[in-house]
């Protein structure tokens, strides 16, 4: 007897293999999966312009990635001490304007040349409703803390957003022909839009994305249903934070298994459970670190880190060789 109603997820015709180099670029979702990659030593570009939203801030950031735009200090705003971009995360912000500046042009310069050799590009919408800035028009990233007074609350709608991505998957394939596309919808709640307020907004997002991949067909562009999963697979608050509004660490690993099932090459996904295998190590500690069996432990790692290096060049160990050389140095000569 199956306690769950279990969803159905073919198999991509492209998968991702350690070979391969992955942006992702959305909402906070998109950051749990990419980190994820990232802790197995996948090749992943996360987030470029800091945690983003709504779907058309995401078109301007990848834009702007395609176009390897310079930003200049008219470029931005400075409030509460801090210089800031509307395009960007505060992660990017800081007291001098320089200093931003730096973190912003040198994070788009290597991103850009990233997407240019990308073989993947995962894309999280979390919601269809943005601010804009009423001196502007602008669409913001994010709104620094600044009062609400000075932006209008706005619903993307789905032609709205079908139509900017039409438009920009074609600049994107023009970029790099290899490019593969995923879409996903944050299984999130925004919940401070409302409860109906949140599905409508969720809703239109899955049925721009359906038209996306119904226009272009599953060639180029595929979708990956973590909303789904969540709302009927885990659909119990045992698989939320203590907010209950994101999710828990459990349902984090159990979506990002399902991605890994239809996205990830065999061969990969045995490779990571050896790199898995190398990281829990580092987090060994001996009951005798001066004992025979301590030292013949960092020694077999060492070994099977070069035997993963050697199979699999891509994959960097320089943090984890570290640590068991240095320990290996304790026992002297």
């Amino acid at each position: 007897m199956s306690l769950i109603t279990e969803i159905n997820i073919p198999e991509f015709p492209w998968k991702m293999d350690y070979s391969n180099k992955t942006m992702f670029i959305g909402s906070c979702f998109t950051e749990n999966i990419g980190q994820k990659l990232i802790d197995l030593k996948f090749d992943v570009d996360m987030n470029p312009f800091g945690i983003l939203y709504n779907p058309e801030s995401i078109a301007n950031s990848l834009q702007i990635l395609l176009e390897k735009r310079v930003f200049s200090e008219y470029d931005l705003f400075q409030d509460q001490g801090l210089w800031n971009s509307f395009y960007h995360h505060s992660r990017f912000s800081d007291t001098d304007p320089v200093v931003t500046l730096e973190k912003i042009n040198s994070r788009i310069a290597s991103s850009h040349e990233f997407l240019s050799n990308a073989d993947f590009l995962v894309i999280t919408f979390g919601t269809a409703w943005a601010y804009e800035l009423l001196h502007s028009g602008q669409i913001v990233s994010n709104c620094h803390k600044v009062p609400a007074a000075q932006f209008s609350r706005v619903r993307l709608g789905v032609h709205e957003i079908t139509e900017a991505y039409r438009s920009l998957l074609e600049e994107l394939w023009a970029f790099n022909p290899k490019l593969k596309v995923v879409f996903t919808v944050s299984p999130i709640r925004h919940w401070k839009d409302g409860a109906v307020e949140n599905q409508v907004s969720k809703a239109i997002l899955l049925l721009a994305i359906d038209r996306l991949r119904t226009g272009f067909g599953e060639r180029d562009c595929g979708y990956f249903p973590a909303y789904e999963l969540m709302m009927d697979e885990l659909r119990d608050y045992r698989f939320y934070a203590e907010d209950m509004i994101h999710l828990s660490p459990f349902a984090v690993d159990y979506i990002f298994d399902r991605f890994c099932k239809v996205m990830v090459t065999k061969e990969s996904k045995n490779v990571s459970q050896s790199v898995l295998k190398v990281q829990k190590a580092v987090q060994h500690r001996p009951a005798n670190p001066t004992s025979d069996e301590y030292k013949k432990f960092l020694q077999s790692n060492l070994e099977e880190i070069s035997r993963l290096e050697s199979e699999f060049p891509y994959l960097n160990f320089v943090e984890e060789k570290n640590h068991f050389e240095s320990e290996l140095a304790g026992f002297g000569n």
